[in-house]
């Protein structure tokens, strides 16, 4: 790295974001924490310091998407951690919540790849964060699931444009990671000891986890690697996906 380089991290108030945008922090960037939270990636940004700045922005909004990489101008990374699932079989499933998830998921991936397309720099690296789920289904998150595969696909075609341009585009695959957006699920009874039992590691995964892996995309060591889906969840991949909906449903029925 050299110089002075400007990283956004989209979804980075809280979680694996947050984790990257110490990260990159901590590494000498200049980042703009970005998260719909916008009290939220204030006060993350000035706990980074005052080099650092926040961003009120929701993935799904392309204006505000476009508005956020106008004030920033040129950029060297940029990471997008945004996103939520949900629980509900497909003969049950409104449309409107499939709808949502996947704007977010798959259609705020694009968005944010599109304007970050146009302001990246030639050395420049683009991560997305997927899933475990982009390539094992579970019962009950088919928008979760088709969102997080679309844009593993998302990211391979975008290395392919934007490569040309010297901009390399990844992504990280994990699995179970402790974080605010995992908390209910854990509430049902028996989920983590199954995700536990169907990891050959052994242990569920915690942001900084997925932080370290982000920040070797994100640096010059991975200067000849674009187009990767990274796997990172502990061999969780190896194995059948846990069957979430069914302890969400018996703790239900309790």
């Amino acid at each position: 790295m050299s110089g002075t380089e400007r990283a956004i991290v989209i979804g980075g108030a809280s979680g694996i974001g947050w984790a990257v945008a110490r990260g990159l922090a901590a590494e000498g960037r200049h980042v703009t924490v970005a998260d719909r939270n916008a009290e939220g990636a204030r006060a993350r940004a000035e706990e980074l310091g005052p080099d650092h700045a926040a961003a009120d922005v929701d993935v799904t909004d392309e204006a505000a998407v476009a508005a956020l990489f106008e004030r920033t101008g040129p950029v060297d990374v940029v990471v997008n951690t945004a996103g939520f699932g949900g629980f509900g079989r497909i003969t049950e499933l409104p449309v409107e919540e499939f709808r949502a998830i996947v704007d977010c998921c798959l259609t705020g991936g694009f968005i944010v790849m599109k304007h970050a397309g146009r302001h990246l720099r030639s050395g420049g690296s683009l991560v997305s964060i997927t899933s475990l789920n982009a390539r094992l289904a579970a019962p009950g998150m088919s928008a979760y699931c088709a969102a997080k595969a679309g844009l593993a696909m998302l990211t391979q075609v975008a290395a392919l444009e934007l490569g040309p341009r010297g901009i390399r585009v990844n992504a990280v695959s994990p699995g179970f990671v402790h974080s605010p957006l995992t908390e209910l699920v854990t509430m049902a009874s028996g989920v983590l000891e199954d995700y536990i039992e169907k990891t050959p590691l052994g242990r569920v995964g915690v942001p900084e986890d997925v932080a370290a892996a982000v920040l070797f995309l994100c640096s010059d060591k991975a200067s000849w690697l674009t187009g990767e889906v990274l796997d990172l969840n502990g061999g969780a991949h190896l194995k059948r996906y846990p069957d979430v909906l069914a302890h969400v449903e018996r703790m239900a029925s309790a």
